[in-house]
């Protein structure tokens, strides 16, 4: 692959992760901040549709819609093991969310699963997103 679609895939790939992470961890933030307002709103099927009608219940459900349609764009041009791991980094921006915003307590080894999730994240975000000589457009 010549260095110039090298350098693309790199842009498009980094664009696209930053997509996933910030629609997974805001559509999730949203939709428990909205579930939270609703309380238990029962466990039937019509109960459950009624409740996407909440303001922030449905601003989540929208951004999650977002973040499945960019994680299947990213999926079909970077490898899975580099798009799990990368994207895995949601984890700790969701539980950063989960604290100073929502208002979670989170104990010690969460924390420290936290960090041995950034370490990871830096470590196969330093490699090519894909293996593959080409790229499917």
């Amino acid at each position: 692959m010549p260095a110039t679609d090298r350098r693309d895939l790199r842009s498009r790939t980094r664009l696209f992760t930053a997509i996933v992470v910030l629609s997974n961890v805001t559509g999730n933030s949203l939709l428990t901040h909205g579930m939270q307002q609703l309380g238990d709103p029962g466990n039937t099927p019509l109960a459950l549709i009624g409740a996407l009608f909440h303001p922030w219940v449905a601003a989540g459900v929208a951004l999650l819609i977002v973040w499945t349609l960019s994680h299947m764009a990213l999926l079909s041009w970077a490898d899975l093991s580099y798009v799990m791991p990368v994207t895995a980094i949601g984890y700790v921006l969701a539980a950063i969310s989960g604290r100073f915003i929502l208002g979670e307590d989170i104990s010690v080894s969460r924390w420290a699963g936290i960090l041995l999730i950034t370490a990871g994240v830096m470590l196969v975000g330093r490699t090519n997103p894909a293996t593959a000589g080409t790229v499917a457009e």
